[in-house]
């Protein structure tokens, strides 16, 4: 399975979009993040990083280009799954989509000229709808081959595994030496099983002590273990890692650089390719200006920037 974006075994699998596509792959992403988001939601300042719209200029050049059904109505109407901060989550009121996707659908539509309507999906049903009641899907999508023969895909973020420890790695963690360490993670995510659970193989088989795999239902209570020391390391999605570490003011650091990554989409109706470019054009001007960069380290999610985007990019199968 996709290594970005991992959700719980246990959950629904997002993959199930795939069913109503037409055999969308089951590498997309599967489910773990999402679920555990719900654990791993923010406190009621997360809200606090929500980019304004009003800051960003309209481009009169790429605002003509806009197809005509969506200039006639005047809003850019995204589908959401809103379960996974930082990405796209529901602020402190339970209802407002918050997160850096929800902020670059504002600063698309802003550019264009174009009202934003996020509005709250159930995964499965995103990519189905795209035309017919979504103009864009904006959801962190895993772009794979299977996503790729269904809609547009235009590139925007990179995601994968991350490691943190706690600030200055008083325990002075490796990630070469993980044996006998108490390492936590998600429960039924990627990072428990293949890779901490082929990392503790690989021990056993060498005769050393096993990993204290401590393996928890939500990403908050991981997060809490380390910051409090009862575990020394954990391992997640990259865009949580980075929350994280926004989120418990310093005492929290990165180890290592992230592995595994993948890119992630805006995806458009396959039959609209007019639209995929626009976006595409549209996200190169932000990246330019600052305004994608600036997002994205509002969210504590900047090393998933990426500096090219790209309509239905190439991607390992």
């Amino acid at each position: 399975m996709q290594k970005s974006r991992s959700l719980p075994v246990s959950s629904t699998l997002k993959a199930a979009t795939i069913i109503a596509i037409g055999a969308l792959a089951l590498t997309a992403c599967t489910n773990a993040s999402e679920q555990g988001t719900q654990g791993s939601s923010a406190p009621s300042s997360s809200a606090n990083a929500s980019f304004d719209p009003t800051t960003i200029q309209k481009d009169d050049t790429l605002a003509a280009m806009v197809p005509a059904a969506i200039k006639a109505k005047g809003t850019l109407t995204v589908g959401s799954d809103t379960s996974y901060a930082p990405a796209e989550f529901l602020g402190p009121d339970g209802q407002t989509p918050v997160g850096y996707d929800v902020d670059l659908a504002k600063a698309i539509g802003a550019t264009l000229g174009l009202k934003v309507q996020v509005q709250t999906a159930e995964f499965t049903g995103i990519l189905p709808a795209l035309g017919p009641k979504y103009d864009l899907g904006i959801s962190s999508f895993t772009i794979n081959p299977d996503r790729l023969g269904a809609v547009n895909m235009v590139s925007y973020f990179n995601a994968g595994t991350a490691w943190a420890v706690q600030k200055g790695n008083p325990k002075k963690f490796s990630l070469d030496d993980v044996c006998g360490k108490s390492i936590g993670v998600q429960t039924g995510t990627v990072q428990e099983d293949p890779d901490l659970s082929g990392r503790n193989k690989k021990c056993v088989a060498d005769g050393k002590q096993p990993i204290n795999i401590v393996t928890l239902k939500n990403q908050t209570d991981v997060t809490t273990r380390l910051v409090n020391g009862s575990i020394d390391a954990m391992a997640a999605d990259s865009p949580i890692i980075g929350y994280a570490l926004s989120q418990t003011n310093g005492q929290l650091e990165k180890l290592g650089d992230v592995y595994d990554a993948a890119p992630q989409g805006i995806a458009v109706a396959k039959s609209d390719t007019a639209l995929a470019d626009l976006i595409q054009k549209t996200l190169t001007k932000l990246m330019a200006d600052g305004s994608y960069k600036k997002i994205l380290t509002g969210w504590g999610n900047a090393e998933g920037a990426i500096t090219k985007s790209e309509v239905n990019p190439a991607v390992k199968s």
